[in-house]
């Protein structure tokens, strides 16, 4: 059986944003409703992050000092159908989407000084039941999760989350947990329908990759708690660059480049 159609759009005027992934027959992103887009105008790199949800680029960092990198704070250049690009500090990160046989692929350059170092995510707010789960193909008792605090070293594997079960969700119940979990791939499955990805470094390149896992279930933020369910295909293994080890981040080869991809459909 063939995999059903599957679109997507973005917004290159307010950071690149996704801002629809659906098949027919739903709309998979979720949407902040109480942030309206419009509320992206007029956001500089350092601001505050403004969460309207949907599925924002993060780089050259997801955590830190500049929450959820620079990228989403600025306005892409739109280059042809599909392919945007824009700048961050020294780095300048391409965009190429497209739809082939009922699949979305994201092609992805980074390109800047070489040897430079950086984190990429594509953070994915997903439109969920609550009891959908997630399924890492493989396998998962062999699957290293880790939280990305500050001064953390407890680590587990799948689906442990200290003692919160990454791959369910499930009512509100005041908890929210971000771990880092090492895989290249993630099935989620919400009722009857499944939505698989799949990614990994270009040919010729070399860099961790794993997936981020955002599972907040009214547990943030202190002054406003709301659910968001994201899931975080990532070049790297890390969620912030200041504090990353050498071999947790990508780095520009000596070409000054690093490319890798996503792939998204509905089986």
């Amino acid at each position: 059986m063939s995999a059903r159609p599957l679109t997507v759009r973005t917004d290159p005027a307010l950071g690149g944003r996704w801002t629809s992934l659906a098949t027919p027959e739903r709309e998979w992103l979720w949407r902040n409703p109480r942030v309206p887009a419009a509320a992206r105008a007029g956001v500089a790199p350092g601001d505050p992050f403004v969460d309207a949800g949907g599925g924002e680029e993060c780089l050259p960092t997801i955590g830190g000092p500049s929450d959820h990198g620079e990228v989403w704070s600025k306005p892409w250049t739109s280059q042809a159908p599909g392919v945007a690009r824009v700048r961050a500090g020294d780095l300048t990160l391409s965009r190429r989407l497209a739809t082939h046989d009922g699949t979305v692929r994201a092609d992805y350059t980074i390109d800047g000084p070489p040897g430079a170092v950086l984190l990429h995510a594509v953070h994915l707010l997903l439109d969920l039941a609550p009891d959908a789960r997630l399924e890492v193909p493989g396998r998962p008792d062999t699957l290293v999760v880790e939280w990305p605090e500050p001064g953390a070293t407890t680590a587990s594997t799948w689906p442990d989350g200290r003692g919160v079960p990454l791959d369910v969700l499930g009512p509100d119940d005041g908890t929210a947990r971000c771990a880092v979990v090492a895989t290249d791939r993630l099935d989620v499955v919400d009722g009857a329908d499944r939505l698989s990805l799949r990614w990994g470094v270009g040919p010729g390149y070399a860099a961790p990759v794993s997936l981020v896992v955002w599972r907040n279930l009214g547990g943030w933020p202190d002054d406003g708690p709301y659910r968001s369910v994201g899931v975080e295909p990532m070049l790297g293994a890390e969620t912030n660059l200041d504090r990353a080890a050498p071999d947790r981040l990508a780095r520009l080869g000596d070409a000054g480049r690093i490319a890798w991809w996503l792939e998204v459909h509905v089986p």
